[in-house]
């Protein structure tokens, strides 16, 4: 049976012309098909349709628009705020293409549009090849990319955006439009951070790099001592080389065999250490780290995809997330940041952080609309949590968090990181002078803001 507002032979003439599948209420795999990384969001699309190809994101945007439905985009990965989904609208869900080519020689990759950082980086390993990816194996390329792109290897290789070579891109008219340097170059700009307010990306071309070794330390240390650990951890940030990566992270401890018995599922203070290089110089790098007295240690080489799976985040919690960019990090800022980690649920997976900038991330274009690059600092409170008493105890935890650091912040955001704030933030994630301009690209390419269930960029 068709959903309340669709027609059955619309529908029926949909299923008929899709390489995919359309999904609707009363469906086998329906209640699969609209389950989202956060559990917080209940939605109930009219239709999903999930596509196969090019031609059924074309055909679904059309369908959307001719039955007068609120469209939402779904790739591969996380969309805290529940973007993806739209209440008796339709989905177009692109997971089904997530193919990834790579090209060794000129090292480039194409990506289909629900290609996850899973589908990239385990392609690209076999010839020593990566580029910046989420800090996770189940993000999603597409949204994470023309999101700006912050991951583990950007003080090496610059942000994700700063690798895009072009992208193919189906408009709010179901056409198809490439943008690179040299075609379409103010959408090409705008796709370095808008997101997906301008159609839906289909494909990304990334340039890779040489990554044939990769190093990681993880240390765990009482709460006691995080401040000195934070302390030591931002002054060793300030000499490290571009090879390094990582942060200080609270959390609680794993049930892991590296762990303390006693460590286990209370609060815990971990300092990160990636390294896009060999365990030996890793250890050499970081030898000021391993003095302070952790009191447990994972040190490894391993395949920079193997530490993206290893620090996965468990699908269907309850997620609340924000972030603060700062301009400086004194240890007063070090102190309020260090007290609030005991605010946290604990035992969750709910996470604490202090991520690094600098290096070639710093160093890269300052045309595009990414105003957070310059900053090196950001506190990122990231929680998960199971049970939904918990709520209102988590988000305000995220919300105090951001208070405490206020003094230090810069006020640009990267809008990956953060769920749906409202429109200041949205301009702080873009920059004021940066927003007028992707405003100007919004109306040639989505003038009636078809693609508004994102970080939206208004078209008036």
């Amino acid at each position: 049976m068709a959903p309340q507002g669709i027609a059955e032979a619309a529908l029926s003439g949909l299923r008929d012309e899709l390489a995919g599948e359309a999904i609707a209420p009363g469906d086998a795999g329906y209640g699969e098909a609209r389950a989202v990384f956060n559990s917080m969001i209940e939605r109930r699309p009219a239709v999903i349709v999930q596509c196969q190809s090019q031609a059924d994101v074309a055909r679904a945007i059309r369908f959307g628009r001719e039955n007068d439905l609120e469209i939402a985009v779904r790739g591969g990965g996380h969309s805290v705020a529940g973007m993806a989904l739209s209440d008796g609208g339709i989905v177009i869900d692109l997971r089904r293409m997530h193919e990834v080519s790579v090209d060794p020689a000129s090292r480039a990759a194409r990506v289909g549009g629900g290609a996850t950082m899973s589908h990239l980086d385990r392609a690209a390993q076999p010839f020593d090849l990566a580029t910046t990816g989420g800090r996770v194996s189940t993000t999603g390329v597409g949204g994470f990319t023309l999101g700006g792109g912050s991951g583990w290897l950007e003080r090496k290789f610059g942000l994700a955006c700063d690798n895009l070579i072009a992208v193919e891109l189906v408009t709010a008219d179901g056409s198809v439009v490439h943008a690179s340097e040299d075609e379409n170059p103010d959408l090409f700009w705008a796709l370095h951070g808008g997101g997906g307010n301008f159609g839906v990306a289909t494909s990304i071309t990334l340039q890779l790099h040489g990554l044939a070794e990769f190093s990681m330390m993880l240390l765990l240390f009482p709460p006691a001592l995080g401040a000195e650990t934070t302390r030591a951890y931002r002054d060793f940030i300030d000499s490290a080389p571009d090879e390094v990566g990582g942060g200080v992270i609270y959390l609680t401890g794993p049930p892991e065999d590296f762990v303390p018995e006693d460590m286990v599922g209370k609060l815990a203070c971990a300092v990160l250490v990636t390294y896009a290089g060999p365990e030996q110089a890793a250890r050499k790098v970081a030898a000021p780290l391993l003095g302070l007295g952790h009191r447990a240690e994972l040190i490894a080489q391993l395949p920079y995809a193997d530490l993206q799976c290893m620090l996965d985040d468990p699908p269907g919690l309850r997620n609340y997330w924000s972030a603060e960019y700062l301009e400086t990090f004194p240890d007063e800022a070090v102190g309020a940041f260090c007290a609030r980690a005991d605010d946290m649920i604990v035992p969750s997976a709910s996470q604490h952080v202090l991520f690094p900038l600098g290096g070639a991330l710093a160093r890269g274009p300052s045309q595009y609309p990414v105003p957070w690059r310059a900053s090196p600092w950001v506190v990122h409170p990231f929680g998960l949590w199971d049970d939904a008493e918990d709520d209102e105890r988590g988000k305000q935890w995220v919300r105090d968090v951001r208070a405490d650091v206020k003094p230090w912040s810069t006020g640009a955001v990267y809008l990956n990181f953060i769920g749906n704030e409202g429109g200041d933030r949205v301009v702080a994630g873009f920059g004021t002078g940066n927003y007028e301009r992707l405003t100007e690209v919004k109306r040639r390419y989505d003038p009636d803001n078809v693609f508004h269930l994102n970080h939206n960029i208004k078209p008036e």
